[in-house]
């Protein structure tokens, strides 16, 4: 089996980045103030660029019923899809976490797959750097609409 080998910018900021990923990593950031998160004190947000450059953000909403919330991602492909959009570029994804980069669960990295293979996702930190994967690299292997 192949390693995947991720992307990650070297200089903790965005002068290397595409002005629309630091705009996108910048917009999850902001996403994330909006977090509904009670019980885990967990924020994260995520900003979802569709390929005709609309712009959609999330957060993760919890319920008193653990099974019940909804994570930034899902929250954000969710939005877009009710204005119907379905073809995406690239998605950012925020936390207050300093010492790793976010990364999707699995359910999102499925919901994620459902819209293509070959869409960048960008795991962020607060200081702005970020780890760039695509979603086939993400989710290896994957079934998806194709599959049915």
């Amino acid at each position: 089996m192949s390693q995947v080998k991720a992307k990650e910018t070297e200089d903790h900021g965005s002068k290397n980045l595409p002005q629309e990923i630091v705009k996108l990593i910048s917009q999850a950031q902001e996403a994330k103030k909006q977090a509904y998160c009670p019980y885990s004190n967990f924020r994260v947000g995520a900003a979802l660029l569709t390929q005709d450059n609309r712009l959609f953000t999330g957060c993760n909403v919890e319920n008193a019923c653990y099974n019940l919330g909804v994570c930034a991602e899902r929250n954000a492909m969710a939005k877009a899809v009710s204005e119907g959009y379905k073809e995406f570029k690239a998605i950012a994804i925020a936390s207050d976490q300093t010492d790793r980069f976010i990364s999707p669960c699995g359910g999102c990295r499925q919901f994620m797959r459902e819209f293509g293979l070959n869409w960048d996702v960008y795991m962020s930190k607060p200081n702005g750097s970020c780890l760039k994967m695509t979603v086939e690299e993400l989710l290896p292997l994957s079934f998806g609409p194709d599959d049915l």
